[in-house]
């Protein structure tokens, strides 16, 4: 797998874990769901991505967008 999939799945993950909790406990979650957003759109503009540094330090194959 290489560091841009394992940034989509990571984020499609988070997404979905902050929606079920956003319905099912509290709809301050969803200030996550905004997060993650804005930090997907970060990336796109800037190319830093966090979650693109940790995963490349746990080994992970660059991929073409997080070079």
């Amino acid at each position: 797998m290489s560091v841009d999939r394992a940034v989509m799945l990571f984020a499609g993950f988070m997404v979905l874990v902050s929606l079920a909790l956003g319905v099912f406990v509290s709809p301050y979650w969803f200030w996550l769901t905004a997060f993650v957003g804005v930090n997907l759109m970060q990336a796109s503009i800037t190319g830093f991505c966090p979650a693109a540094i940790f995963f490349k330090k746990m080994g992970l194959k660059p991929g073409v967008a997080f070079s």
